[in-house]
Order: C-alpha cells, then structure tokens, then sequence
C-alpha cells in the first residue's frame, strides 16, 4: 500500500513524500481512512510505529476540507479611516481551537506539534502548544492570535483554562495520545474536567499501548460507537533489536557503565535509571571519567530539557542518561544502544525502553545491568516478549559474578533434617510477637551472596 491508497489531498501527500516517508506503517494504514470518515477510534499501538503521522494527517485534511462552525477569520476588505481600524478591532476575533490533542510529557507534546507543522505548512491551519516549565507569555501570544489545532499536556491546560485564556467550546476532534501514561502520571481527574469543557458532539480518539481497565472505562465514557484497532502489542519488542544481560553487584554498575561505553562502537546510547538523582549522579561519574553525558528528567526546567534533546540528536553529546520520562514520546534517530541501568520492574515499561532503538528499519542493542534482586523482573521481562536477555559479550576487567539460585524461603519448621523439641521450641519463640511490638524473622540464607561469588565484577 501507497499513501496515495488513503485518499490523501495532494498538499498532504507531498508533505509526506517530502519527509521521506513512500509506504504507511500498519497503524496509519488502518487509522487514517477511519478517522477520514469520521469515526471515533480505539487503537492500541505502542510507540515507534507511527501513530502521531495516524491522526496528524486526517486530521488536517478534514479541518482544511471544513468550514468551521463558528467562522472567527478577519472580514476582509474594510473602509479606510478610523472606522475602519475599529471594524477590524471588532471583527478580527481569533479562530476557534477545532482539534485538541492531549499528550502526557512535554517532550511528546512538541514532538507532536513539530508533526503538525511538518504535515500542514501549506493547509493554511495555525497551531500550537503548550505545556508547563516554560513561561507562559509566548503561549499566551499565540493562542490570542487564534488556533486551529492546539497540542498539550493536561496541566498546563487547564491553568490556560482557569484564567480565561482558551475556550474548548469549538472542539471537533479529540486525541488523547499514549492515555495509559497520561493514567500513570495521574492525569485522569484533569483530562475529566477537561472533558466537560468540550462539545459531546464531537470525534474522539483514543491511543494507548496497553489497555487497563481504567482506560477501557474511559474508552466506555468519551467514545461513541468506535472501531477498535490493535496493531503492535505492547508485548512485541522492537524488531531488529538483540537482548543482552551483564549481571552485576550495584556498586559495581557504574564502573560497568563506563566500560561498556568505553568498548562499545556507538552511535547514541540512551541510558535508564529508576530516580532522578540516579540519573544525576551516573551523568557526574561519566563526565568525571571523561564521558561526554546529560540528563533528562522531570526535575529538570523545560530549557534544560530540551537543550539537552537537541545536544543528543544534533550527536554534541552521545550518552543521555534518562528517566522513564523519555520511554515514550522521544524520537531521536540513530539510537544505537538502550542500556537498562536500572532494570524496571515493570515488563511493558522495557519494551517501551527499548522501543527507542531499532527504529526506521535500523538494528538496535538492548543491554540490562541485572542484580541479584532483578531475577523476577528478568523473568517476568522474558514472559512477555518470548526472548532470553542472554549474557552479554566480555568485557575488559568485567567478571560476571555467580549469580545464586534464590529459592522460596522455606517455613520455620519445615524440611527433611528431624527438629528437635528444642529447635522447636527456639522456633516458636523467634517468631512470637512480644509485648510493645513484633519481633522480625531471621534472614533465611538462601545461598551465597553475590559477593561470595567470582572476583568483583569490573575491576576499578
């Protein structure tokens, strides 16, 4: 299938084509001759496959092809004076927003934007975004000028919608893009009130990777009558991408890092870490080893956010260190290498991680740093997308350490040695609670620690 298959305007298609894009992915193929008719859309994509092109594309063709409901454009050809400087002051309201997209993170709501922007430089449509960390005077500017499509996050929204500087009241499409992460960050009280400040008559888009009950529900509430669409499972991992594990003692991470950066052909290394201040601090000891590195997170102002992005895209810096901030909604091409510094716990999590590599066709490495207490997520990442994370390739001075078998514990009380009346009795008592409190069970000794294992795992 061709774009020009999708019944497409000319002005769209030679946007596309000019994007160097020939063939649409699965999502677009399916997505965007439903929303062309007008019909709410349920679709469960993962991202990296194409969605923001999905809805940006239909979107502007229907706006272009509509006569607005309410026409706000300036009334042209006004009398010459005084009289005419009034009639344009009263007449030259700014356009109402006709489509509203919500995104979860600043970074996908620019991306998102800049889509719009690529897609629509000759529809004549105006557009916008806004989202929080930035000050708001240039986004009041551009939305007093008036808006076709306007891009945002829920937050900064509604602060917009609380004093009186947008109206949602000429809304004829909806998206709510990756809505399982707007759900995780909590949003799903502010995309509610949101809601009410839309027409019900409207068409709605919905897009998640994964589908919870809470988003199903949500599903239930805001769409009418829709065709659900599922392409590219949260639990298939990115093509083209091969899994590796070192297993390592965490005090040993950070040494392991600059190893394998420092041994590893590269061209853009994302890495992951579980907080802010991990990420914070593997950035010092990089920069400290004469890594050049940057970090990406939510504590970070917007300014800082986004010099860091253009650093790593424009390749000035080749290692980003990031939270799960930027496990969606970051398109930066040529990510050669995704490393779990921290491993998450949560399966889906890892296939959006590693989704940022192997992009566009390209191949792509995952590597994990796994400790003792990331067995279960090891096995529960494996679970879910039908691949081992096989050990990783040696390093200099790297010496995977033994990593113990972690058995169930076992009951006080219980095994194949007879216990004496004694041993019982001594059992009873160290998990009696006593008066003022409960006594906490000794540690079982499941096997020998990861220290008692090999040599250390990288030498320093």
């Amino acid at each position: 299938m061709k774009f020009e298959d999708l019944r497409l305007s000319k002005p769209l298609l030679d946007a596309v084509h000019t994007a160097g894009y020939e063939t649409p992915t699965p999502i677009q193929a399916r997505v965007i001759p439903l929303i062309l008719e007008g019909r709410d859309v349920l679709g469960c994509a993962q991202t990296g496959t194409g969605k923001t092109a999905a809805f940006a594309l239909p979107i502007l063709q229907r706006l272009s092809n509509s006569t607005p409901s309410t026409d706000a454009r300036p009334s042209r050809g006004p009398s010459k004076g005084s009289n005419a400087r009034r009639s344009r002051t009263q007449n030259a309201q700014p356009r109402n927003i006709r489509a509203l997209v919500l995104a979860p993170t600043r970074e996908l709501a620019q991306q998102i934007a800049d889509s719009f922007a690529t897609y629509g430089k000759s529809s004549g449509l105006k557009h916008t975004v806004v989202f929080g960390g930035v000050n708001k005077n240039a986004q009041l500017r551009a939305l007093r000028g008036g808006v076709d499509i306007l891009v945002a996050t829920p937050g900064r929204l509604l602060d917009h919608m609380s004093e009186g500087d947008i109206r949602l009241d000429s809304v004829e499409t909806l998206v709510l893009d990756e809505a399982d992460r707007m759900l995780d960050m909590g949003f799903l009280p502010d995309i509610r009130r949101i809601l009410n400040q839309i027409p019900k008559r409207r068409q709605t888009l919905l897009l998640s990777a994964t589908m919870p009950p809470p988003i199903r529900h949500l599903a239930k509430d805001i769409l009418a009558n829709p065709v659900s669409v599922e392409v590219a499972r949260v639990s298939a991992p990115a093509e083209n991408v091969e899994h590796r594990a070192y297993y390592v003692e965490k005090q040993q991470k950070q040494a392991l890092l600059c190893s394998v950066l420092e041994n590893t052909a590269y061209s853009r290394a994302l890495v992951f870490t579980r907080t802010k201040h991990g990420a914070d601090k593997v950035v010092r000891h990089l920069s400290r080893s004469g890594i050049a590195a940057t970090a990406i997170h939510g504590n970070k102002s917007q300014n800082a956010r986004t010099r860091a992005l253009e650093n790593f895209r424009s390749g000035k810096i080749g290692v980003l260190v990031a939270t799960d901030i930027a496990a969606r909604g970051l398109d930066v091409d040529g990510i050669s290498h995704v490393i779990n510094y921290d491993l998450t716990t949560e399966p889906e999590t890892y296939v959006h991680r590693i989704g940022r590599t192997a992009r566009a066709g390209a191949s792509g490495m995952a590597l994990s740093f796994v400790s003792l207490e990331d067995h279960d997520s090891v096995r529960d990442i494996e679970r879910l997308i039908h691949t081992e994370l096989k050990p990783a390739e040696s390093l200099p001075g790297y010496v995977a350490p033994e990593m113990p078998v972690v058995k169930p514990k076992r009951a006080a009380g219980t095994g194949s040695r007879k216990i004496s009346n004694a041993d019982k009795s001594r059992t009873r008592h160290r998990f009696t609670p006593k008066q003022g409190g409960r006594r906490r069970p000794r540690r079982s000794r499941s096997g020998p620690s990861m220290r008692e294992g090999s040599a250390r795992s990288v030498a320093t």
